[in-house]
């Protein structure tokens, strides 16, 4: 079996005579694009409104072939220069476009009725979702010339304070055991198997934080300035608000769920507390102890024993999972081995013009690497519901992306647990299981404490890093409660964490909550329904993903969303583990 991925469907490389043939093409469909759209009236009718989008799509098909292939191929060979210059070419491309979609959104946002002109159009009818989103941005949106201002401003304001906290958190020096490394390398020393090495590497890794987080203090404040800013501007009532329209969900979803997480909190430390019993400490859990390694699990997997073992535990869900798993092993969708130039992580990529995926691991043989693979499949399985629908119907918000990787790793994890040969593999397993998901509970509770409390305060104060640092204590001792020592927690979390640094996007922390949550009540619906019941409504509801909001996703397996007893059915599952885990 092959071990690297194969790109021949797409290209043959970008001397390949079709390359320059797409290129070619997709810049001659840009400059029709720019035309039409420059000649268009300000209000459309539905013959014009079936026009632009018509374009859009030639355009979005031809540039995504051309730009999914360059970046499959830099993720595996990161040095290469002429693939970094072809993707600032594709960059370009793009750009010369972008006033261009600018003024189609205005037209397109000025529709009159969708629904009607739905009836008269196959296309509009197809895309009615997608314009009622166009129409709703649009009512957010500033005059062109403050669009514009803003845009530039941006790039000097919070982008470039962003940049700054990346710049910084990726080039600090942290002094360990006599040499210097990087706060990456100093993270992932949590994970070790001795104690001492743990200890010490938080020790080191707080210590470097007070080289740069002064200076990430001021782009932390003045990131959530600008947001509370444009928020206003926009017309939302905070950030928080304007981040709910982005991703397709209601202010009630978001309450109940919350409101499940802080009622069940007592329950989930139960694990944190069990761990640090098992670890030999009273109490509660030092922070550098949350990812030490619990059981023993020490065999290794080749790629056909993965294989074998994939698609023979998801053939009980549905043949089609371990069908198209099946697929990506023999068809060389997958790119598994680590080597120099080759990206970090895992990743699935939808390549929906040949009705495929391609996904990149760096494996290693353990039982995480198969975890990992499970995973990224899902999201394969994702690709493959939304492939047929329209190319600009493929897209989904971050919450509902995590959904059918999530669910996987919950269904392979709950069969070999059951399946474990000695207490030692099931504790390794469980402790595996619960360590992703209370970090994407109880510390996403926590940021998303602590983000609201610096937007709440940040109007009022600069923040120095003092009171950033006594923000981020007091969020965690909500969060975490007794299930950590509260005099080991870790208060510079806020300074390594990019997510708080996005001007696209503030809260950049509930939709994990919501990924694994959602994924864990849906697997416990497919305990009690049955495959047959469950997997038609399953692919239905991932088709829509990209053409409704969540709560109609959710509607779709007949749960509401909005009602927190639904969440807390989710943390239930999920306690149920803990249980488990508890008993050994």
């Amino acid at each position: 079996m092959k071990t690297e991925w194969n790109l021949d469907k797409l290209y043959h490389g970008l001397d390949d005579p079709q390359y320059k043939k797409d290129y070619k093409t997709c810049e001659e469909l840009i400059e029709n694009y720019n035309r039409v759209i420059a000649d268009m009236p300000d209000v459309p009718g539905v013959k014009e409104a079936e026009q632009i989008l018509l374009l859009q799509e030639q355009i979005q098909e031809t540039f995504m072939k051309l730009i999914l292939y360059v970046e499959l191929r830099q993720a595996t060979d990161t040095e290469n220069g002429d693939l970094m210059a072809e993707s600032n070419n594709l960059t370009r491309l793009d750009s010369t476009k972008v006033a261009s979609d600018t003024r189609a959104g205005k037209i397109l946002a000025k529709l009159d009725n969708i629904e009607e002109a739905a009836k008269q159009s196959e296309v509009i009818a197809d895309y009615q979702f997608y314009l009622t989103k166009i129409k709703e941005n649009d009512s957010h949106m500033l005059s062109d010339e403050q669009e514009e201002l803003y845009a530039q401003m941006d790039m000097t304001g919070g982008s470039a304070w962003s940049n700054l906290q990346n710049y910084l958190s990726s080039t600090v020096k942290v002094d360990y055991d006599g040499k210097q490394i990087t706060l990456t390398d100093v993270r992932n020393l949590a994970y070790d198997a001795d104690k001492k090495v743990r200890k010490d590497a938080y020790e080191a890794e707080i210590a470097a934080y007070d080289k740069i987080a002064d200076s990430v203090a001021y782009a932390l404040n003045n990131i959530k300035l600008q947001m509370n800013m444009i928020a206003e501007k926009r017309g939302f009532e905070s950030p928080l608000a304007m981040t709910l329209q982005q991703s397709n969900m209601k202010r009630e979803t978001l309450d109940a769920m919350m409101g499940a997480i802080k009622a069940h909190l007592p329950k989930v430390r139960r694990y944190f507390l069990h761990k640090a019993k098992k670890l030999g400490y009273e109490g509660g859990l030092p922070w550098y102890e949350l990812f030490a390694p619990l059981g023993k699990d020490e065999r290794k997997y080749s790629i056909d024993e993965t294989k074998e073992i994939l698609t023979g535990t998801f053939e009980k869900f549905t043949p089609e999972m371990s069908g198209l798993m099946r697929e990506a092993f023999e068809n060389e969708w997958i790119d598994f081995y680590p080597h120099q130039g080759k990206s970090g992580g895992a990743f699935d990529c939808g390549v929906s013009m040949i009705k495929e995926s391609r996904v990149l691991t760096n494996f290693d043989g353990t039982f995480t690497a198969i975890d990992t693979l499970a995973h990224e499949l899902g999201h394969s399985f994702h690709d493959r519901q939304v492939q047929d629908n329209r190319p600009m119907n493929q897209d989904y918000p971050m919450q509902v992306a995590e959904t059918a990787s999530t669910f996987n790793e919950t269904f392979l994890c709950s069969s070999y647990v059951a399946n474990a040969k000695s207490d030692e593999e099931k504790l390794a397993l469980l402790e595996g299981l619960l360590k992703e998901q209370t970090q994407c509970i109880v510390d996403i509770y926590s940021r998303y404490l602590f983000e609201t409390a610096v937007f709440e305060q940040c109007e009022n104060k600069f923040l120095m890093t003092d009171d950033l640092k006594e923000l981020m204590l007091d969020a965690q001792r909500q969060a975490y409660g007794e299930g950590l020592d509260e005099n080991c927690l870790h208060p510079y979390m806020w300074v390594c964490k990019g997510h708080y640094y996005s001007t696209g996007l503030s809260f950049y922390n509930f939709p994990y909550a919501f990924g694994v949550l959602f994924a864990a009540g849906l697997y416990h619906l497919y305990l009690e329904e049955g495959a047959e019941s469950f997997v038609p409504k399953y692919k239905a509801m991932l088709k829509a993903t990209p053409t409704c909001n969540v709560e109609e996703a959710g509607a779709l397996m007949n749960i509401d969303l909005t009602d927190q007893k639904f969440w807390e059915s989710s943390l239930e599952a999920i306690e149920a583990n803990i249980d488990a885990f508890c008993a050994l």
